[in-house]
């Protein structure tokens, strides 16, 4: 029996298509982990090796794999040997060890075949969401699990690759026999999220909130529900361009306001420590923390600290990840992030900050983290203590399609509240034959509107962009309309 992928062929790297070892690489790159295993002797002849294929398995992937681990029943071993900034190896782990729960409080249904619905189901002991099409129970034998370590270790692989020592595991490896193994002749397709398009200006979205979770929840929605279905190398996504996002109050939320929204808070923390970190790891191409802190010859929170604390109204405190010689044409993977400018404004330190791409679903609240952790640094070497907004800038920020399940249900927790417009209030009264209309910031009159209709007030006040807020226009637009109507009839107007 021969492997053959389901899904992800393209990105998978097979060895020996009748091995009977898969190896997850997890956040690794799959060459630099053949290279470790070739450095410790691993058989890895096409003919002989028993070793299949090698893949990756980040934050999303999981239910092709396990497709593709289904309608390959030779698989007899999944060996783990990788960098786990996800948590997908505990998910994989838990997947065959505890099995899946269904959400029952979810609204979020999957379309299969024949117009099959199902509810989402959770692994059980991590906060994957998943489809429950395919089960732990229909793999007739569970491939066993073992986990080798962390490539990047600074222990060579060949000598004490823990736990087990791969070269000897290797060697030593029988495969089961496969005389009363037959490959499925059905396996679940990946189910459809139905959902609808609304149509918008992809460019033009602009979210300001005061907290981080309220700003990513809000996020979420705005995707979810105006992006555009786009088709990539990687796949289909839906995109928003351009997307600007204000965080008032950056700070860190509460375990517990964390965990209401299915986001775990250790790794945010972690990811908040970590995000600075200059070590560049051998099987990493770059991290936010070595372009910020070396890959320059720079170290951008001295530089920039340095530059505002010699002049606090400094407007070059401006600094690019993005490495034009390398980034342009080298094959390996260049960073998201691109850009910060730091700027004193009303007495407090803001960041703005540039991403060329975004993850929406898993690396928006993460790199929000990793900003304030930034800014935090900056503010305390530059003396301005005042910690103020933060603005992300996102060119393209996007949601894989498959993972609608969980984008909805993070879209759900979003409610409703009512925002002061910062661009001021009006006052809607009767002034003889004509309605007077006053624009007022902190009780003071910017600017009088007069007409007899609410039409004519309608267009008045948009030729000037006198208000900012959706709620704010459709309360405006229903006080002028009651207003017009006492005019015509001859009755007192009271604003509500």
């Amino acid at each position: 029996m021969e492997f053959i992928p389901l899904h992800f062929a393209d990105r998978l790297t097979v060895i020996n298509p009748r091995g009977a070892i898969g190896v997850v690489t997890l956040w690794s790159r799959p060459d630099y982990v053949i290279e470790r295993f070739r450095q410790a002797g691993v058989d890895l002849n096409p003919a002989t090796s028993p070793i299949a294929v090698f893949g990756t398995l980040y934050g999303n992937g999981l239910r092709e794999m396990l497709r593709n681990l289904l309608y390959n029943p030779q698989i007899q071993t999944l060996l783990i040997c990788g960098h786990d900034r996800s948590g997908s190896r505990q998910e994989l782990e838990n997947f065959f060890d505890k099995g899946l729960e269904i959400v029952q409080e979810s609204n979020i249904s999957y379309l299969a075949e024949h117009g099959l619905v199902t509810n989402p189901y959770r692994i059980k002991g991590t906060r994957r969401l998943i489809d429950g099409l395919v089960q732990p129970e229909l793999f007739y034998n569970p491939p066993k699990i073992e986990w080798l370590g962390d490539p990047g270790a600074s222990n060579p692989i060949e000598k004490d690759f823990v736990p087990i020592n791969i070269r000897t595991y290797i060697n030593n490896f029988r495969s089961r026999s496969l005389k009363n193994t037959m490959r499925p002749t059905y396996v679940p397709p990946l189910p459809q999220v139905k959902t609808s398009f609304f149509p918008s200006n992809p460019r033009s979205h602009q979210i300001v909130q005061e907290r981080p979770i309220e700003a990513w929840l809000e996020l979420i929605f705005h995707v979810t529900r105006f992006g555009r279905r786009v088709t990539l190398k990687k796949g289909e996504r839906l995109e928003l361009q351009n997307v600007k996002v204000v965080v008032e109050d950056p700070e860190a939320e509460s375990p517990n306001r964390l965990q209401t929204v299915n986001i775990d808070p250790g790794k945010l923390g972690k990811y908040y420590m970590e995000f600075l970190n200059k070590k560049l790891r051998p099987d990493e191409t770059y991290t936010y923390g070595s372009r910020l802190g070396k890959h320059f010859d720079l170290d951008a929170v001295e530089v920039l600290a340095k530059r505002l604390r010699n002049d606090p109204e400094d407007r070059k405190s401006y600094f690019t990840l993005w490495d034009n010689r390398r980034d342009l044409t080298a094959p390996e993977s260049r960073p998201c992030f691109v850009s910060a400018y730091f700027r004193k404004f009303e007495g407090t330190l803001t960041l703005t900050a540039t991403f060329r791409t975004h993850n929406a679903l898993d690396a928006w609240l993460l790199n929000l983290y990793g900003l304030m952790a930034f800014q935090n640094a900056v503010a305390k070497k530059s003396g301005i203590e005042r910690k103020g907004a933060i603005t992300v800038f996102s060119h393209s920020i996007s949601i894989d399609p498959k993972e609608l399940d969980r984008a909805l249900m993070v879209a759900e927790k979003r409610k409703w509240k009512m925002h002061l417009d910062p661009m001021g209030y009006f006052r809607v009264t009767l002034d003889g034959a004509e309605i007077l209309v006053e624009h007022r910031f902190e009780d003071v009159t910017l600017r009088e509107y007069r007409g007899k209709t609410a039409v004519s007030l309608q267009h008045q006040i948009a030729r000037d962009v006198a208000l900012s807020d959706i709620n704010h226009a459709i309360y405006l637009g229903r006080q002028l309309a009651k207003a017009e109507m006492a005019l015509k009839d001859g009755r007192e107007f009271v604003q509500d």
